[in-house]
């Protein structure tokens, strides 16, 4: 089966790639031709990835799946949420965006933190939403160098290492986008 998913981000395809059976041919943004950045104008994490599974699917004519991806800190009403990539004011930028979260957690003794990941598909005309959710805390500095984002600073409960100094497979099966992909290939394989 041939899916497409809707990304740029080569993290979140190796990522997502590693998840998924070998019976699933996985293409990305750039192998079907798709420059263009696909607006995320939501107001939520479920929004973004339905805009950007549709829009492949309109676009394109292709099976797609989305997704987006949210950090909620409770003690910040759960900022920076769908504007995770762009919290510091520049797009992806990871330091930028720690360092401005780490700020403004500054005197707050709630450090708990949830990573949130909506899948969208749009397959054979139907629409599916697949979430995952992941609880913890942010740290007082980074720690590690693998991952991406926010990585380095969250630590997942029950854990004493944060995802950056987790190795992708152990961060993909106690992670937020490990667990809705879980979903969406169980939804696949019926």
């Amino acid at each position: 089966m041939k899916l497409v998913f809707a990304t740029h981000n080569l993290n979140k395809y190796k990522e997502v790639k590693a998840l998924l059976p070998h019976h699933f041919e996985l293409l990305s943004l750039t192998d079907i031709g798709c420059e263009e950045d696909i607006p995320e104008t939501a107001t939520t994490i479920e929004g973004n990835a339905i805009i950007k599974a549709n829009y492949v699917r309109d676009e394109y004519g292709l099976d797609c799946f989305a997704d987006d991806t949210g950090l909620e800190v409770k003690s910040l009403n759960n900022e920076p949420g769908v504007y995770s990539a762009r919290y510091a004011g520049i797009e992806n930028n990871s330091e930028a965006n720690m360092k401005k979260l780490l700020q403004k957690l500054d005197g707050h003794d709630d450090r708990s933190a949830r990573f949130k990941t909506s899948i969208a598909l749009t397959l054979k005309g139907a629409n599916n939403l697949f979430t995952g959710i992941c609880e913890g805390i942010i740290v007082a500095e980074a720690r590690g160098d693998r991952g991406f984002g926010y990585d380095p600073i969250f630590q997942p409960t029950g854990f004493d290492k944060t995802f950056a100094q987790m190795t992708l497979l152990q961060k993909s099966e106690i992670g937020h986008r490990g667990k809705a992909m879980r979903q969406l290939i169980a939804y696949l394989s019926k």
